[in-house]
């Protein structure tokens, strides 16, 4: 991390969620899995947040995607919240949240390979094919 933490707050289209969290430096994340495209009907980009930090007041709700992960969305608009791992409970928030995508830049994608062929996403970041993302996320699980 870079620095001192920053607040950030945010809301779902409606309004009827809000969330506070902080963040010391909001690098975005994106991922091109068949879940994240479904649920967001593209590539869900996410801020990195400090942990420990989320309050998330109204109808937020999440369903269990997998066995592994839930995907958060608001009760009353539909808009994505969140994409959280079962074995830490870390909540990965949508960067659309966010006024500027909270100012981050994009510093990683995941299932670079399974990008439709529509649309690429520009610019020098690290880009994860799908046998380097399962093998972090299960190197990050087994050390949890």
């Amino acid at each position: 991390m870079t620095g001192a933490a920053k607040v950030l707050n945010g809301r779902c289209l409606c309004g009827a969620v809000t969330v506070t969290v902080q963040t010391e430096n909001p690098r975005l994340r994106a991922c091109h899995c068949d879940m994240c495209r479904r649920h967001t009907s593209g590539a869900f980009f996410s801020v990195d947040t400090m942990p420990g930090t989320l309050v998330v007041e109204g109808p937020a709700t999440s369903f269990a995607s997998s066995d592994w992960a839930e995907r958060g969305f608001c009760g009353t608009c539909g808009s994505t919240l969140w994409y959280g791992t079962v074995h830490d409970g870390m909540r990965h928030l949508a960067a659309g949240l966010f006024d500027n995508a909270a100012g981050g830049e994009l510093k990683l994608e995941f299932y670079a390979d399974r990008c439709p062929s529509g649309y690429s996403l520009a610019g020098d970041h690290r880009r994860l094919n799908t046998e380097e993302t399962i093998a972090m996320f299960t190197e990050v699980e087994n050390n949890a």
